[in-house]
């Protein structure tokens, strides 16, 4: 009996992403794939709630991979170790049709480098460039023996790796720019900031546990600095749910009670609602500046983090995204000891009303649609095609 056609084979994707951002990620991709292949495509690996619903049942839970700063990695380097050799010999040994990596460069730049040297038949996929524009540019270049594609998701990052002798990098689109229907407010849903009484500000101290545990006490000071200098307000509190006790617990005492939120739904009518943010930086950054609410940015990290930071501010002009979009610093940021509520309260408070401050921003917002946009193509469905070539597969 002869072998069916390579194309009428289900595809083998393995994946690993090791937290939500990156879950969400692979989310869109699976779904892409599966329609361009009529459900043809089975998934396995490391992923988190989205990825499952792609019936991929993760070899384990992604908070084990999904670590932040120097000190939680350091405690839990003996675990990721293991996790990288076995995760590399179970890839290896079952020899999918493609390896995708989403993010996550730390581990899954380590378990990739491994099934190249156990299974070098197998294509490895890497989807969001590791920073190397801002840290460890050298490992642009590391990464080319074991990394055939990049999926870059910033505009500049192909360039990048061009410069550095990365391996071929492709723009393929912020996944963000599919979601502007959910995203951006319907007539009347945001009313004008000049013609409202008391103005929505959003407060998102992050998503991960260092950035609560850093920043929410600080940002319930600045509401408060606020409060005494401009009068009544609403706050909205998007919570991670597995951080809901912990904030809910240091909001208690705020002086203006937020409305704590849970789960996507809600935070997205909350962007769609609020008139300024005070947020940690990150991905929700350029979530904000594509729904078009002006913000104050606020970064800590952790004690080790402090001896590279001059290197890496040395490298770049902001930490915020949507400013290396612009090539501008659109939003005002502050890390660490600057990070105060008395300077996030005078810089969030021009923001809560009609001036020249909050104008600028939402004019330099106006500039990322066509910064951003990828061509005529979905980020998703681009992707999809990467993938598919790099499996062999007509896109």
């Amino acid at each position: 009996m002869s072998e069916a056609p390579a194309d009428a084979r289900p595809l083998t994707v393995f994946m690993i992403a090791g937290e939500e951002s990156g879950d969400q990620l692979a989310d869109g991709l699976m779904g892409e794939l599966e329609r361009r292949l009529g459900g043809r495509v089975s998934f396995v690996g490391v992923g988190g709630e989205r990825m499952g619903r792609h019936g991929l049942q993760s070899l384990f839970p992604i908070s084990e991979i999904g670590l932040h700063g120097i000190v939680p990695i350091i405690r839990n380097v003996g675990n990721i170790m293991r996790r990288m050799r076995s995760t590399a010999a179970t890839i290896a040994e079952m020899n999918p049709d493609v390896l995708v990596i989403v993010d996550v460069p730390g581990f899954n730049l380590g378990v990739a480098r491994r099934v190249r040297k156990m299974n070098p038949r197998v294509p490895i996929v890497q989807y969001v460039s590791p920073t190397v524009w801002v840290w460890r540019p050298g490992r642009a270049r590391w990464m080319r023996p074991f990394v055939d594609r990049i999926m870059g998701i910033l505009p500049f990052e192909p360039e990048v790796h061009r410069r550095l002798g990365g391996p071929p990098c492709t723009y393929v689109g912020h996944p963000l720019i599919e979601r502007f229907d959910v995203l951006r407010p319907a007539p009347g849903e945001r009313p004008s900031i000049a013609e409202v009484e008391k103005p929505v500000l959003l407060v998102l101290p992050g998503s991960r546990g260092s950035e609560v545990s850093r920043l929410t006490d600080v940002f319930g000071e600045t509401v408060a600095e606020v409060a005494k200098m401009r009068g009544p307000f609403d706050v909205i509190l998007p919570a991670v749910p597995r951080f809901l006790d912990e904030i809910t617990r240091r909001a208690a005492n705020w002086p203006v009670k937020p409305r704590i939120v849970t789960g996507e739904a809600e935070k997205l009518a909350a962007f769609r609602r609020a008139h300024a943010a005070l947020a940690a930086s990150g991905t929700v950054t350029l979530e904000l500046a594509l729904s078009g609410v002006p913000m104050v940015v606020a970064y800590k990290v952790d004690v080790l983090a402090k001896l590279f930071k001059k290197l890496v501010l040395s490298r770049i002009h902001s930490i915020v995204l949507p400013n290396l979009v612009l090539g501008a610093n659109a939003i005002p940021e502050f890390i660490d000891q600057d990070a105060s509520a008395p300077n996030l309260a005078h810089a969030l408070l021009p923001l809560l009303a009609d001036t020249p401050e909050r104008r600028a921003q939402v004019e330099a917002f106006g500039r990322l649609d066509a910064l951003m946009s990828p061509g005529a193509k979905a980020p998703s469905a681009m992707a999809a095609d990467i993938v598919l070539e790099a499996a062999g597969r007509k896109a």
